[in-house]
Parts: structure tokens; sequence; C-alpha cells
């Protein structure tokens, strides 16, 4: 052993020692517990204000002095500089939901914090951990089973999509770009259903690409059927518009051949130097002809050529692009249903893409240039291209349209909904607090406390929209309890109805039963750790 010595006590029962415990720093039983639930509610305490349409950005600064402004809570748990173990459990809490659904980040983290809040007060009061665990299982199941029984089906239409529209608004009700959120949900759901594949009843993301670029306002982002290129022809005189577009698209490099070893050419007079230029010329003249024999009239190169060869090929009226991207090749390629060709030998007809226009577009008065390729033979390839007064609004916008597209993604998967505005969490937390009372074992009191915790979503949204936020929840939650109706929630918006129906509040079911399962497995699993060995700091 390492860190260990096995030794014998006077009557020869082996023991041991382990090494440098003065150097390690332990925590055990209560104490471990309630230091992991004060890390994690912190942590749950920074998102909540976020949590919402009303809920607050957050302006985060990386050690190299890039600014970061979100309310995603994945995004700002991921930027946050965060050492302690249980708040690092939080963060890969965040990013699970994230991975998986794609929207309800931040209030998976804030019903965690509210769930350890909750179990806080049950250790105190001398509950075992592994009762308190095991009520909140139970209670999980009875809310999963609460959901199950309020969802309803979710009419999806491709030829009037605006009930998907109305429900990519909803995500997008407390991003930054909420003030043109109807344009964005509906570029979200056009991108989706562009790509979607209805039969399997999925969607592959690696169609959809999300660009952009700084200047103009929001308002001039757009959907582009067809894949947006971050560079412009290699030569100015090149023509700007090309119709009936004959695409090849090269991985190998755009000039003459040379050696593949280490090579050393030595050139001792001018003749010498005139028979090699005239070698290059004659060579790229030959390459220009094999792509123009095939019937091509564009060329997208991965690598460079000089300004030579670029030259010819103007002279050839052969439009070129070089240093294009592996990713935005290989989407260019799916778009025109051509075949990306890694030797000049193997160009083929077969092989170009096709393309109905291809333009090249400037912006403002800046020389950055972009080449737009449209009317593709394939359709299932778009590109959303996103304008905005800087870098930090494109990228949160980007974001946004991120979330947006996962829920679009997950209603074509499983097209069941609940509402939203804490109208579910309400529903579910009714539940669970009229099955606790049917528990003779202890484990009842760990189910009101689930009950009560669920509550803390209601809460925050009527908190983060200026509304008192005990008063709202109590009348949410009184009217739901007499008329039987698990729509009404908190009115963030102040529409004058509670009925999240009426207002198009909704929210995906695997996405909200989600929250509740990995909230309550990170819980069980933070209070079943009572002893914490680390080094000294």
């Amino acid at each position: 052993m390492e860190n260990g010595q096995v030794t014998f006590d006077e009557y020869g029962r082996p023991f041991i020692i382990i090494r440098d415990q003065e150097k390690q720093k332990r925590l055990t039983g209560l104490d471990a517990q309630k230091s992991h639930i004060l890390a994690a509610r912190s942590i749950a305490s920074t998102l909540r204000t976020s949590l919402g349409p009303k809920g607050l950005d957050k302006l985060l600064v990386s050690p190299d002095g890039e600014i970061t402004i979100t309310n995603d809570g994945a995004t700002i748990l991921d930027k946050m500089d965060v050492s302690h173990e249980i708040a690092k459990l939080m963060v890969q809490l965040s990013k699970s939901q994230d991975d998986e659904i794609g929207d309800g980040t931040t209030g998976v983290v804030v019903l965690a914090g509210a769930l350890l809040e909750q179990a806080e007060a049950l250790l105190s009061k001398g509950l075992h951990p592994t009762r308190v665990a095991d009520g909140y299982e139970m209670a999980a199941r009875v809310a999963l089973e609460r959901l199950d029984s309020i969802a309803e089906e979710f009419p999806i239409d491709l030829e009037n999509p605006t009930s998907l529209i109305e429900t990519a608004t909803t995500t997008l009700s407390s991003k930054i770009v909420n003030r043109c959120h109807s344009q964005f949900a509906k570029m979200a759901v056009d991108a989706v259903l562009t790509v979607a594949d209805m039969e399997k009843k999925d969607v592959n993301f690696e169609l959809i690409k999300i660009d952009g670029k700084v200047g103009a306002k929001l308002e001039d982002s757009r959907l582009v059927k067809g894949v947006v290129i971050e560079k412009g022809m290699s030569h100015p005189q090149m023509p700007k518009s090309l119709d009936q577009a004959k695409i090849a698209i090269l991985t190998c490099p755009f000039e003459p051949p040379k050696p593949k070893t280490t090579h050393k050419l030595e050139i001792s007079s001018v003749k010498a130097y005139e028979e090699l230029r005239a070698y290059e010329t004659e060579k790229f003249q030959e390459m220009i002809q094999q792509v123009k024999d095939t019937g091509a009239n564009l060329v997208l190169c991965q690598w460079g050529f000089d300004d030579e060869p670029n030259h010819m090929l103007l002279q050839q009226n052969l439009p070129a692009v070089r240093w294009v991207g592996g990713p935005e090749l290989e989407l260019v390629a799916i778009a025109t249903n051509g075949r990306i060709v890694p030797r000049f030998s193997e160009l083929t007809s077969e092989k170009l893409g096709t393309a109905g226009k291809v333009r090249e577009v400037g912006f403002g008065t800046t020389k950055d240039t972009m080449l737009v390729i449209e009317e593709c033979e394939n359709s299932k390839a778009v590109t959303i291209f996103i304008r905005g007064g800087n870098r930090m609004i494109i990228e949160e916008a980007k974001r946004s349209l991120h979330d947006a597209i996962c829920v679009v993604r997950n209603l074509i998967r499983d097209n069941r909904v609940v509402y939203g505005g804490g109208a579910a969490e309400i529903a579910c937390s009714l539940a669970v607090g009229a099955e606790a009372d049917k528990v003779k074992s202890l484990e009842q009191y760990a189910m009101r406390s689930f009950a009560e915790a669920l509550e803390t979503v209601p809460l925050a949204l009527a908190e983060n929209s200026g509304l008192p936020a005990i008063e709202t929840t109590t009348t949410v939650k009184s009217r739901q309890l007499a008329e039987g109706n698990p729509r009404l929630g908190v009115d963030c918006l102040r529409k004058g109805t509670l009925d999240m129906k009426e207002q198009h509040v909704l929210e995906t079911l695997i996405g909200k039963k989600q929250q509740i399962m990995l909230a309550t497995q990170l819980v069980k699993m933070i209070l079943k750790i009572d002893d914490v060995r680390a080094p000294e700091s």
C-alpha cells in the first residue's frame, strides 16, 4: 500500500496506519451532507432569477476577458468557475438536460436545489438520508404518473405548423431574442420540418447549420434553404452570381503536383527557371481543363492556391472558392447531392453537385463576403443566418435557436405536451401531497417535502415577474384544487388569464419528465454521501 502501512497489535491482530492524515480534509455524517446541500443551493439560487419569460440575464467574464451575456442555465454553469465537487455535479446535471432535451436547463437545477433544501430540514429533524431518498423516489413516481395523466396529444400538421410555432415561441419568450420571437420560432420550425424524417420521427441536427454575422439587426436574420459559407470568390473579378451551378468539391490541392517526400530543387539559370514556370503553368492549365471537361462551372477547394493559378482561373472563366472548411464541404455535398473528391484524378461529371443559384453577398461597408448556395438538389440541408448588433447578441441568439429547435424536435419524437407557467409542477405537487396522506411510513414526510419543492418553480416564476410570489402561487394552487383544472399556472406576462392553454404556454412532456427524473436521481446520490476525504487546499 502506498498511503498505508500494515502493523499488528499485541494480540497479533493486523490494522492499517494511513499516512499523511494531517494533509487530508475530512467531513463526515450530517456535516458532510449539510456542506453538500449548501453548495448545491448556492448554485440553484444563482440560476433561480433566470427562470421564466421575465428572468434576468447573467454577465460572465472569462479569464481572458471574453464576455458572455445569457440566461441559459447550461451556458451559465458551463462558464462559471466551480471548484466544489457537489457544485460540479449540478453543472453536469444541467448539461445532461441540455444534451438530452435541449431546454429546461435552468428549471432542473432550481428543482434539484429546492429538493436538497427540503431534505436539509428533514435531516435536521433526525430522518435518515436513506428514508428521505426513498420518499423522494416514491414521490417522483407519483409526479411522473400525474404528468402522463394530464398530458395532451399535440397535433402536428406539416401544412399548418402554427401550433409548433406557438410552442417554440414559449421557449424563446425568456431569451434575449424575445422581441422578435415569432420570427425566430418560425425559422426554427421551418428548419426542423425541412430536415425531419417523419417516418422515423427523428431530426438530424447536422443538417441544420446556424451561422451569424455582426451587423444589421436581429429582424434581418433569415432561413436559407441551402448552405452559407463564410468565404467569397477567390478573385474579385470572378462573377458574383451563378445560375444552374455545377460544383466540383475538392479536398485535394488545386495546384501542380509536388513530390510527396522532402525534396530540393536547384535552379542555376534563367532558362531552367522559365522551364519550371512553363511546366507549372501547363500542368495547371491541364487541371483547369479537366475540371471544365466534367461540366463544372464552380470549384470549392479545401486547400488554397497562389495568385498566379488564381489569375489563370479567372482567364479560363472558372470561378473558385478556396480555404473552405471541412464541415462546410460536407454540408455542400449533402445539399447538392455531390461527392467530395479526395484525388484530382477521380473527378468525374457524376461527382459534381448541382445548385439552382450560387451568389456572393457583401455586408455593409466591410470587405466581408459570404457565399450562399440555394435551390439545391437535396433540400434537406438548411442554414439559419443570424444578424445582430454585436457578437454577444449573435451567440445568445444561436443558443436560443438551439433550444427552440430541440423543443420542436422533441415534439416530433413525442407529440404529448403539458402546460407551462408552473401549471404542471402545481398539479404534480397536489398529486404527491394527496398520495403522501395515504403512506403510513416515515417516507410520507419526504413526499410532502417533495411536493413543497415542486412549488419552487411557480414561486420563482411569480417572483421574477414582479408578482407577489406566495399569494400568486397560493391562488393558482387553490383554483387548481377547486376546479380540477391542471392547465392553470402563473400569469407571468399579465394577460389576464391563468389558463395556460389560452395563453399557448406549452412544454414538452418528455422535457418535463426528464427534469423531475434527473433532479431526483442527483438528489438521491448527494443524500447518500456521508463521508468526504479531500486533500487540504
